[in-house]
C-alpha cells in the first residue's frame, strides 16, 4: 500500500534507545524485516482497559521484555532502528521497574548506534533527567521539580545550536501535543477495534502501548518542566541558519529558447488551475465524460487518476468530500501542524495546541483523520510547485493516486494489490506514451505499514500470518513496479527516500531501496545542508536536497513552507528537468551522472545536489 512521507504523525515517534549488539557467530543474522520474528499477545478484553489496568499491564509488559530478551540473545540483528526500538522498550521497563542503573545504562549505549549527530547528541537527555530526578526524591518521594529543571537545563544548555536545532524544535512539539486523552484517543481510535474482532495485538503494537505508558508515566507529570526548558533554549539560540541553497539555485527564463520538459507528478492530484500555463494537455481529449481518444482514460486532459479502490476515475484532484466546508480550517489546522514541528508560535499552531489540549479521547481519532484528509489534499500540488520551480519550460501531467484518510484503512487484500499492480503498469505505459521524461515520485511502499492496516482491520490468526499475507501483497505491487520502472528506461524517475530515520533496504521500501540505472533516491537535508532528523538512509539513497520548511503552493493558491522528503525528492526533479530542458538529448543514467557528479558533500558525508555546479558540467561537456 502506498504511503505519503510529507506527514509525520507525533506520536509515533517515541523514545527509541539502542544497545551496542555483540556479534556472535551462534546467532542467526538478521538483515531484513522478514527475518524478524513476529509475537501475539493475547488480550482479555479492550486494549485501553489494559492500559488502565496497572497490574495487569505489568503482567504483559513482562511477556513483552522476555520475547524482546531472547530475540536479542537470539538474533544478530543488522539493523539500528530495531534495536534502538527494543532498547527503547526494555529501558521503558526498567523505568517501570524502579531498575534506573539498568536504564541509564541502556540510555548511554544508545548514542553509539544512531547514525545522525543530532539524534546522538539529544537522545536520552529527557530520560536521564527523569531518572536521575526521580533517584533523588526516591521510592514514593515527591519528584523535586526544580531540580529536573536544572538538572535538564544543563544537558539542554550544552548542546551545539547548529546541530540540534530542528531535534530539539520537534521534541518541543511532540510535548506540547501530548496529553492522556491523547494517548487515549490513539488507543481507542486505533487499536481497540481491531481486538474487539481478533482478541489479540501482534509485538509491533504491544511495543507501541508500552512507550505511550512510558511517556504517560514519566514525561506527562513534567510536561510544563520540559516544553520551559526546551523554549528556552530555543529562544535563546534561534537565528536563522545560513541558507545554502540560494547561492546553488539556477532561474531559467522563456527567453532562454530551450525545449519544454514533460513531468508526471505522481501524487494525490494537482488542482490544475494554480499552473495554468505549464500543463501538459492531450489535444486529443475533452473534459466530456468520454474517452475520445480511446487511450483507457476519461477527460484525461491533464492527466490521469486511480480512486482509492485502485480504479480509473477523471478526477485529478483529491476530494475532501464531506469536509469540503471545512477547508479554511484545515488549512489552519495544517499549517499550525508544521509550526509546531518547527517551535513557531503562530496563531494557528497556538489555537492548535489549545484546541488538541482539551480534545476528549473520542475526538483524537477524528483529528487525524483530518490531518490526513488536508494533507493527501495538499501534497500533489505542493510537490508540483517545487518540481516546476523557475523553470518555464517544465509541463506538470498529474498523476493521481489515492490513499484511505481513515485511521483504520481500506483492508489490504490481493485482489487490491493486483488492480495496484495493473495501475502502475498502465500508468507507466501512459507516461511513455506522452513523453514523460521525469517522474516525481513523492511516496513510497512499505511492508511494514501493509501488516499495521491488515492488523487494524483484524485481519490474521496471528502476528505470523499477517506477516505471510502482507509479504504476498506487498510483493505484487513491488514486483510490477520494478519491472514497468525497469521497462521505461528513457524516463527518469526520481522518488524519495522516506521519512522514517531507517534504512530503506532493509525494511524494503519500493521504489526507494531499487537499484535501476533510471532511478534517482533523494534524502532530506535542511537549509544550511544538515541531515534532517527524519529522512531515511541506506546504500540506494544517492543524493540529498532541501526538506525542511519548503514553501510551496497549495490547492487555491495559498503557499505553505513543510518538511519532508516529499518536498527534497521534487528539488532533486526540478534540477533533472532544468537539465533537460538544456540538453533534450541525455539519457537518465546521464543526468543522474551530472546531478551526483555536481553533487558536494556535507559535514557528515552526504551528497547535496548543487544545481548551478551540474549545469556548469553539463555547459563544458557540450562545448567539449
Amino acid at each position: 500500500m502506498k504511503r505519503t512521507f510529507l506527514m509525520v504523525c507525533f506520536w509515533a515517534a517515541m523514545l527509541l534507545p539502542v544497545l551496542t549488539h555483540t556479534q556472535e557467530t551462534a546467532k542467526k543474522r538478521i538483515e531484513g524485516i522478514d527475518d524478524l520474528p513476529r509475537y501475539t499477545y493475547t488480550i482479555g478484553g479492550k486494549v485501553s482497559e489494559l492500559y488502565s489496568d496497572r497490574e495487569a499491564f505489568r503482567e504483559f509488559a513482562t511477556l513483552v521484555r522476555t520475547d524482546i530478551e531472547r530475540d536479542l540473545a537470539t538474533y544478530d540483528i543488522q539493523d539500528n532502528k530495531t534495536l534502538r526500538s527494543f532498547y527503547g522498550i526494555l529501558l521503558a521497563l526498567d523505568m517501570m521497574d524502579d531498575e534506573y542503573e539498568a536504564a541509564l545504562d541502556k540510555v548511554s549505549r544508545i548514542r553509539k548506534l544512531h547514525e545522525k549527530t543530532a539524534n546522538r547528541l539529544t537522545s536520552g537527555l529527557v530520560t536521564e533527567a527523569i531518572i536521575k530526578t526521580h533517584q533523588k526524591s526516591g521510592p514514593g518521594g515527591t519528584l523535586d521539580k526544580e531540580f529536573f529543571v536544572r538538572t535538564l537545563s544543563q544537558k539542554i544548555d550544552s548542546l551545539p545550536w547548529e546541530v540540534v536545532q530542528e531535534r530539539i524544535e520537534e521534541l518541543k512539539g511532540q510535548m506540547e501535543i501530548f496529553s492522556d486523552n491523547f494517548f487515549m484517543g490513539i488507543i481507542q481510535g486505533q487499536f481497540d477495534p481491531a481486538v474487539e474482532k481478533t482478541g489479540h495485538i501482534s509485538n509491533d503494537v504491544a511495543q507501541r502501548l508500552i512507550s505511550l505508558r512510558y511517556v504517560a508515566d514519566f514525561q506527562l507529570p513534567l510536561k510544563e518542566q520540559i516544553v520551559t526548558v526546551l523554549d528556552k533554549y530555543i529562544s535563546a539560540n534561534r537565528f536563522e541558519k545560513e541558507d545554502i541553497w540560494q547561492a546553488r539555485e539556477v532561474v531559467l527564463s522563456e527567453e532562454d529558447n530551450l525545449q519544454p520538459v514533460l513531468i508526471a507528478v505522481w501524487d494525490t492530484g494537482i488542482d490544475v488551475d494554480v499552473y495554468p500555463d505549464q500543463l501538459f494537455v492531450n489535444p486529443k481529449e475533452k473534459i466530456n465524460g468520454k474517452d475520445d481518444d480511446l487511450n483507457g482514460f476519461v477527460d484525461d486532459v491533464h492527466g490521469i487518476a486511480y480512486n482509492v479502490e485502485a480504479e480509473k476515475t477523471p478526477e485529478i484532484i483529491y476530494r475532501l468530500g464531506d469536509a469540503e466546508n471545512r477547508l479554511p480550517e484545515l488549512k489552519d489546522f495544517i499549517k499550525g501542524f508544521f509550526d509546531i514541528q518547527a517551535a513557531v508560535e503562530s496563531p494557528e499552531a497556538i489555537a492548535l495546541k489549545k484546541k488538541i489540549s482539551q480534545m476528549q479521547p473520542e475526538e483524537i481519532k477524528m483529528m487525524f483523520e483530518d490531518l490526513m484528509r488536508i494533507g493527501l489534499y495538499m501534497h500533489g500540488t505542493h510537490v508540483a510547485g517545487i518540481a516546476v520551480e523557475d523553470n518555464p519550460h517544465a509541463r506538470i501531467m498529474t498523476v493521481r493516486f489515492t490513499i484511505d484518510y481513515h485511521t483504520i484503512p481500506m483492508a489490504p487484500t490481493i485482489e487490491y494489490s493486483r488492480k495496484a499492480a495493473k495501475g502502475y503498469k498502465e500508468t507507466i505505459e501512459y507516461m511513455k506514451a506522452y513523453g514523460v521524461r521525469v517522474v516525481n515520485m513523492s511516496w513510497g511502499g512499505v511492508l511494514r505499514g501493509t501488516e499495521r492496516d491488515l492488523e487494524a482491520n483484524g485481519i490474521g490468526e496471528t502476528a505470523e500470518e499477517r506477516a505471510r499475507m502482507a509479504r504476498e501483497m506487498f510483493d505484487i505491487e513491488k514486483e510490477a513496479l520494478f519491472e514497468a520502472m525497469k521497462n521505461a528506461p528513457e524516463v527518469l524517475f526520481v522518488t524519495a527516500a522516506g521519512n522514517d530515520n531507517d534504512d530503506v533496504a532493509f525494511e524494503d521500501y519500493y521504489p526507494a531501496a531499487f537499484d535501476l540505472p533510471n532511478l534517482l533516491v533523494v534524502g532530506a537535508v535542511d537549509e544550511a545542508g544538515d541531515v534532517t532528523s527524519f529522512t531515511s538512509f541506506g546504500a540506494t539513497v544517492d543524493v540529498y536536497a532541501n526538506g525542511y520548511e519548503v514553501e510551496s503552493y497549495l490547492p487555491g493558491g495559498d503557499r505553505l513552507a513543510a518538511s519532508g522528503t516529499s518536498a527534497s525528492s521534487p528539488n532533486a526533479a526540478n534540477l533533472a528537468a532544468k537539465v533537460l530542458a538544456l540538453e533534450p538529448s541525455l539519457t537518465p543514467s546521464e543526468v543522474i551522472a551530472l546531478i551526483k557528479n555536481g553533487a558536494e558533500p556535507n559535514v557528515e558525508g552526504l551528497l547535496l545536489i548543487n544545481p548551478k555546479k551540474s549545469l556548469e558540467l553539463l555547459s563544458a561537456q557540450k562545448k567539449g
